[in-house]
């Protein structure tokens, strides 16, 4: 749907500051997104991830659209202690575009 991605596209500007996706992606504060939908959570090599984030990876998140969407809704919630600032995405319309610009990046 081109309208969703063009609207997530738009949602990903809030996450720029820390995050970038894409061919030449690098972490920054935040780890690079490039080909998270479908990934084992923790995996963005040379990235330092909270304790609370390893802990979850080693009990096995996958960050499928379901777990991606509600960690995006509420990170402090959802994985208590990470260091993510983000407060999260309010909107089911944005969740979904965001899910959906995303998982346009492939590894």
């Amino acid at each position: 749907d081109p309208a969703l991605l063009k609207a997530g596209e738009k949602e990903f500007k809030k996450c720029k500051s820390c995050h970038q996706i894409g061919d030449g992606a690098k972490n920054r504060s935040g780890p690079i997104l490039t080909g998270i939908l479908g990934r084992a959570a923790g995996q963005a090599d040379g990235f330092k991830y909270s304790k609370a984030l390893k802990a979850k990876a080693e009990a096995g998140l996958i960050w499928d659209l379901a777990n991606l969407q509600e960690f995006l809704a509420r990170p402090k919630v959802f994985i208590k202690g990470t260091k993510m600032s983000f407060a999260g995405l309010k909107k089911d319309g944005d969740l979904a575009a965001i899910t959906v610009y995303l998982s346009s990046f492939s590894e």
